[in-house]
């Protein structure tokens, strides 16, 4: 959808409060893994519509309704190693707002469908490119996942126990909060953008560029003399006691994060840690280990639900360590409806939240294929030609 026609589409009142608010962006998108269909999951969840170009050899597979991150996209299976295969994923793009493509550099290139040819055809195309190191730099054409790249970008150093190894904080920094978000965020930029100019452009989305932007707030307090190299000993990293998490009676856990002085006041009186006198003062960081110590041993004297009970809903800044399973049936996550179940699979329900254009659950993700007919119907594809893409297999229909 061009720039006019979606502005025409989001000034039309009757139709504000059922839709996303990207309803109408048409996006492509070549199958990948990771921070690509995290992405592409993004955009879909606020209303676009996504065509996932799967590879013709996936025909077969069963739907993948367990894959979260696929959810909203309709799929059209394409040989990308035939002409006719490659000419028919173009014919897709031209009429696209976005394109996203996860592969190393160069790659979509040597496939006939980089950001020249493709702008070529679509001038006012968002080219979305993600991968963990970016598309120049010298370590650019090398394997890497998650873990790697948020290596590269110190983002791994500063995270695990003192004297202890660095620990993987899930895929979380990198592949999306560090890549595929960044990479939603930049195609929406883009997107603003071209409704001024008209023309579109590539977007070079890295891990490590990524993972090192969520860590300007601490650059910001290293800068100030504020933050150690030395792992764990930080105010936000574990090092403090107040900003930590404890084992209970129960072998549960428990998360406190009292930095204001008025919430640690709070915490000294309710976890009793100041009931022996005068104590340190808060932001003493030598005493912090024999502090923290302290407030293990009497976490440790309660359940977790007995805690709950004396602090949850207080300013102390509190709240359970929950498990999966545990933060789907939380009476909090409940009100908000901020877990979902579709088909069976429980997931996350889109987020953030608008007033006018409210977001719905995108359905899930069917078979690889499944929609390839459909997807070069819609696209204008004659019924002559969609028998010679599919008779000659540049197409599969599952």
């Amino acid at each position: 959808m061009k720039a006019r026609e979606h502005e025409a589409l989001v000034n039309d009142k009757s139709k504000e409060t059922i839709m996303g608010p990207l309803t109408g962006v048409k996006v492509v998108e070549l199958q990948g893994i990771g921070p690509g269909p995290f992405c592409g999951m993004m955009l879909a969840d606020m209303g676009a519509e996504i065509t996932r170009v799967d590879r013709a050899a996936s025909v077969g597979r069963p739907a993948a309704t367990a894959d979260i991150l696929a959810r909203g996209r309709k799929s059209i299976a394409v040989d990308l190693k035939s002409p006719e295969g490659v000419e028919t994923t173009l014919k897709l793009i031209a009429e696209a707002d976005v394109l996203i493509e996860g592969f190393r550099p160069g790659v979509t290139e040597r496939l006939g469908l980089g950001p020249d040819v493709c702008l070529e055809r679509n001038p006012g195309l968002i080219y979305g490119r993600m991968t963990g190191w970016g598309q120049t730099g010298s370590m650019a054409s090398v394997a890497g996942h998650d873990i790697n790249y948020i290596a590269l970008s110190g983002a791994l150093h500063a995270i695990g126990p003192a004297g202890e190894n660095p620990v993987p904080p899930l895929n979380l920094v990198g592949d999306f909060g560090g890549g595929g978000m960044l990479l939603a965020f930049g195609i929406v930029a883009a997107l603003h953008e071209r409704n001024s100019s008209g023309k579109g452009q590539v977007i070079d989305a890295a891990m490590t560029d990524g993972s090192a932007i969520l860590m300007n707030a601490i650059f910001g307090i290293m800068n100030r003399g504020g933050w150690s190299n030395n792992r764990g000993t930080n105010l936000l990293d574990g090092g403090s006691h107040f900003y930590n998490t404890y084992e209970t009676a129960d072998g549960k856990w428990v998360s406190v994060g009292s930095i204001e002085p008025q919430f640690y006041a709070l915490l000294l009186e309710k976890s009793g840690l100041g009931d022996g006198g005068d104590l340190p003062a808060q932001m003493s960081r030598e005493d912090w280990p024999a502090l923290k110590e302290n407030l293990t041993a009497i976490f440790k004297s309660r359940t977790r639900d007995e805690w709950d009970d004396i602090m949850l809903g207080t300013d102390i800044c509190y709240a359970p360590v929950l498990t999966f399973d545990e933060a789907r049936a939380h009476p909090h996550n409940a009100e908000r409806q901020t877990f979902v179940e579709q088909d069976g699979i429980h997931q996350a329900a889109p987020a953030p939240r608008f007033s006018r254009t409210a977001t719905e659950l995108p359905s899930s993700c069917g078979a690889p294929g499944a929609e390839s007919t459909s997807i070069l119907v819609d696209a204008g594809f004659d019924e002559a030609e969609i028998e010679a893409l599919t008779s000659s297999g540049a197409v599969v229909q599952a």
